[in-house]
């Protein structure tokens, strides 16, 4: 018989191999294998999480990095006339509809949670600030909880401004449509430290 005849791997040869295999060589086959599932699994998850995110931006919207969350008691300056999240003070603001402007600091807590905050300018027309009362009872209603705070803020450098936390958007008239997308998208926040959580039980008293 020739050489290459000796070395033809026939099927019941090439079993027999297989089966010769040392056990470390399955495992190592099996570990490997499983790896190599979960780095797929890996990055599609990856890519449909990145995707959605980014589907769910809003025209005009700006992000904030994380600006802590620090509890406080002393009175807090923040770095923009509607501050977007840090240090506040250790009880949150009720949500709902107040007539008067209210403790930023106790604000800036209920957006930890993942409230929302509409804030606009005191000279609003009175039609205009009704509307928006209408939204807040609406968004309340339909959902079953109360989440969002709507109140005057003075010096704003537009008429409306929508808040989240590390999320804001500035709107020059009630009637855009992004304010309910982004009441609706973002309402528990994106990046609320602590989504869902309570947003009654704390200081205020709304008048709705």
């Amino acid at each position: 018989m020739n050489r290459l005849a000796q070395n033809k791997i026939t099927p019941s040869r090439f079993k027999q191999k297989l089966w010769s295999l040392p056990i470390w060589g399955w495992v190592g086959g099996g570990v490997f294998l499983v790896l190599w599932l979960v780095l797929v699994i890996l990055f599609f998850a990856g890519s449909l999480y990145q995707g959605t995110h980014v589907n769910h931006y809003i025209e005009g919207l700006t992000l904030f990095s994380n600006p802590g969350q620090e509890h406080r008691q002393d009175d807090i300056m923040y770095d923009r006339d509607v501050p977007v999240g840090g240090a506040h003070h250790a009880v949150w603001l009720n949500c709902g509809i107040y007539d008067e402007p209210v403790q930023e600091e106790n604000i800036v807590h209920s957006l930890e949670h993942g409230a929302i905050w509409l804030a606009y300018q005191p000279e609003l027309p009175a039609g205009q600030v009704e509307l928006l009362r209408d939204l807040v009872r609406q968004e309340h209603q339909y959902f079953g909880k109360p989440f969002l705070i709507l109140a005057p803020k003075p010096n704003l450098d537009v008429p409306v401004i929508v808040t989240a936390w590390q999320m804001q958007l500035k709107l020059d008239n009630t009637s855009d449509k992004r304010l309910v997308q982004f009441l609706r998208r973002y309402r528990n926040g994106l990046f609320a430290p602590e989504p869902k959580a309570d947003c009654t039980g704390g200081v205020g008293r709304p008048i709705d």
